[in-house]
């Protein structure tokens, strides 16, 4: 492969204002790089105790950083944006009785869509993010691949990026683990070194999700709370408060823990039962994204962010792809991701429709 002349380079790095987007930007300085930052303003306020990417303060200490290692600072307006792609669908899905993944739509239609197009409409060559995840050229093609600090593996979001993409983002971490990249920043006199990172969801700004949907909602109807075989045990306050596997606030008394197991947003029901009955066999996704044209015939798979990845085939049917693990998984949930691996190799991923309870 030609070495690129980096001086003629033109990278974008976006900024949230963070550690990581911070030294993402320093490094690619460093390396020659004709540099500059960009902080997607979402039109969020910060809540009073707690930190947030792409608040005001975000998009302040994105520009104290490029100030500090004199490259320009753009702020592009996302607000539209994350309330058309993101938030609406949020609020749908919810209602749908599913559970969204809205940092996966972020990255799918804001990050590694709107702001890929327009990082290339404004001449620059590469779009750069402070994920830890990496991009490698093998076999004749671009990989999506695990990071060195496995800890912060941000694959699991970033299985939307489409294929034809890859070639134009960078990501500096692959190689980093946390401590280092704070190491850095501080040796650099970064004036974000030690700031704490974000974990909530970046437009939930009431105290959890439920309220900020209970703002959205108007019209909250209670329905049934249903066991296995259909008998009703409580009423339920709107199917938007509860999500598979919950077994807190149901508001039912029974002698053995009861957790929601299926959720029937065309009857208003929940259902629920044991954890043997959060137990699954396989799905059913559609919605994919394909990185590798070619897969083994076992892969693994992971079905939430902090979910083990776990054996399973893959079947590709008309515009989804039906999965059986070799061991039955809890708590598989409409609306999440699933994302598939094969080692350190993401393949693609799709968002679940369906789940496959018996022998599939």
């Amino acid at each position: 492969m030609k070495q690129l002349d980096k001086t003629s380079k033109r990278v974008l790095v976006a900024m949230s204002g963070g550690v990581d987007s911070s030294v993402t930007a320093m490094i690619m300085k460093n390396e020659g790089y004709d540099v500059a930052g960009v902080t997607m303003c979402l039109g969020i306020r910060d809540g009073a105790d707690r930190v947030r990417c792409c608040g005001p303060a975000a998009v302040d200490d994105a520009k104290r950083v490029c100030s500090r290692l004199k490259i320009p600072h753009y702020v592009f307006d996302y607000a539209e944006e994350l309330e058309e792609k993101v938030i609406s669908r949020f609020v749908s899905e919810y209602l749908r009785g599913r559970t969204p993944n809205p940092c996966v739509d972020c990255n799918r239609y804001l990050k590694f869509g709107s702001l890929l197009e327009k990082a290339k409409v404004l001449g620059f060559d590469f779009l750069a993010t402070g994920h830890y995840a990496a991009i490698e050229k093998e076999d004749g093609g671009l990989q999506l691949k695990k990071p060195r600090d496995r800890r912060k593996d941000q694959t699991y979001f970033l299985y939307p990026i489409p294929y034809a993409g890859l070639g134009s983002i960078m990501f500096p971490l692959a190689s980093l683990t946390k401590e280092e990249v704070r190491k850095m920043a501080t040796e650099a006199g970064l004036p974000v070194a030690q700031k704490e990172e974000s974990q909530d969801i970046c437009f939930v700004t009431q105290k959890n999700y439920q309220a900020f949907l209970s703002e959205r909602v108007q019209d909250l109807k209670s329905g049934p709370i249903l066991d296995m075989q259909g008998n009703i045990l409580g009423r339920h306050k709107g199917i938007i408060f509860y999500t598979i596997g919950q077994r807190g606030g149901l508001g039912i008394s029974s002698r053995t823990p009861r957790y929601v197991v299926a959720i029937d947003h065309e009857n208003n029901s929940i259902v629920v039962g044991g954890k043997n009955d959060l137990k699954a066999k396989g799905l059913v996704a559609g919605g994919l994204n394909m990185l590798a044209e070619t897969w083994p015939r076992l892969v693994s798979a992971k079905i939430r962010y902090r979910k083990k990845e776990a054996p399973c085939a893959v079947t590709l049917e008309s515009g989804s792809v039906r999965v059986t693990f070799a061991e039955e998984q809890e708590a598989i949930t409409p609306g999440q991701s699933v994302v598939f691996y094969a080692d350190d190799r993401v393949l693609g991923g799709g968002i679940i429709e369906e789940v496959l309870h018996g022998t599939c």
